[in-house]
């Protein structure tokens, strides 16, 4: 994560010259700091650093003052660090970044290397089930591929069913088939029916192209509580298609969750009014 520089500023006695007024941050993270907590940290003759309020900006100056201010971005990357889970740093380092991958100009986050990690994998999963565990969430939905792998751990842990949210043709459809005959002991062949599987789809746009995602209309009630799982998102297409698939069944999406968050691309902003929850974020 690029870090914002830091804008040095040294007030005056002589010239009475007082801090400049520092503006609220804003940040659309599901558990941003409050801005009432950025400081403003001020040396003193004694050496030590003491804070004082980011809105009490006109103190008496000190001979000798100097006043460091960080830029709005970085106190609230500052302060978010520090009500950060000390494992998410781990879990940080352990994911591989691979350069022009799947096409030129796209930075590929490679979750592969995180799961050669077991505790790095374990806290990941813990994360989210410390999260959602006694939240009544009865379904949790995983999009192909990376989904499948947080997913079911995830739905275990919570006492919720997986639902695999997959690409197209990957999900057998039995309505033109409704039963099968089976062959008894005594010989007898009877026939069993089987309970209709429709598929439904929605067609979404991706960072690097365009695809499909379908899932069974059986595989879940109306409503039901559900989770979406993915390892990412970029600009929020994927998702998107995920949480209008489990609302056109009558299923009501609680939040969606992934490990990394790629907040260059916008994908939370496509989401508008719905509840995203990430452990990273990229930049």
């Amino acid at each position: 994560m690029q870090n914002a520089s830091l804008e040095s500023v040294f007030y005056s006695q002589k010239n009475h010259i007082s801090p400049p007024f520092l503006s609220p941050s804003s940040s659309d993270s599901l558990f941003s700091p409050s801005p009432e907590r950025h400081r403003v940290s001020v040396a003193t003759n004694s050496g030590k650093r003491s804070p004082l309020n980011r809105f009490n900006n006109y103190q008496p100056a000190l001979h000798p003052l100097r006043c460091t201010v960080e830029l709005k971005q970085q106190m609230a990357t500052e302060e978010a660090a520090q009500i950060q889970d000390p494992r998410i740093a781990g879990i940080s380092s352990s994911i591989r970044v691979i350069p022009d991958f799947p096409k030129p100009g796209i930075m590929f986050q490679d979750i592969t290397t995180l799961l050669l990690d077991p505790k790095a994998f374990k806290d990941t999963i813990d994360l989210f089930v410390e999260r959602y565990k006694g939240k009544d969430i009865s379904v949790v939905a995983g999009i192909e591929a990376r989904g499948f792998i947080f997913g079911p751990p995830i739905a275990l842990a919570i006492g919720a069913k997986f639902v695999p949210m997959r690409k197209p043709n990957k999900l057998p459809e039995t309505q033109k088939f409704p039963y099968k005959l089976v062959s008894c002991k005594e010989g007898n062949v009877i026939r069993v029916y089987i309970a209709s599987r429709e598929v439904i789809s929605e067609k979404y746009s991706l960072e690097y192209g365009t695809d499909i995602m379908e899932m069974h209309v059986g595989a879940v009630q109306p409503g039901e509580r559900a989770l979406v799982v993915d390892d990412l998102i970029a600009t929020g297409g994927t998702l998107c298609a995920a949480i209008k698939l489990l609302e056109r069944v009558g299923v009501h999406v609680v939040e969606s969750a992934c490990v990394i968050e790629l907040k260059e691309l916008k994908g939370r902003e496509r989401l508008v009014d719905k509840s995203l929850f990430v452990l990273i974020s990229s930049t």
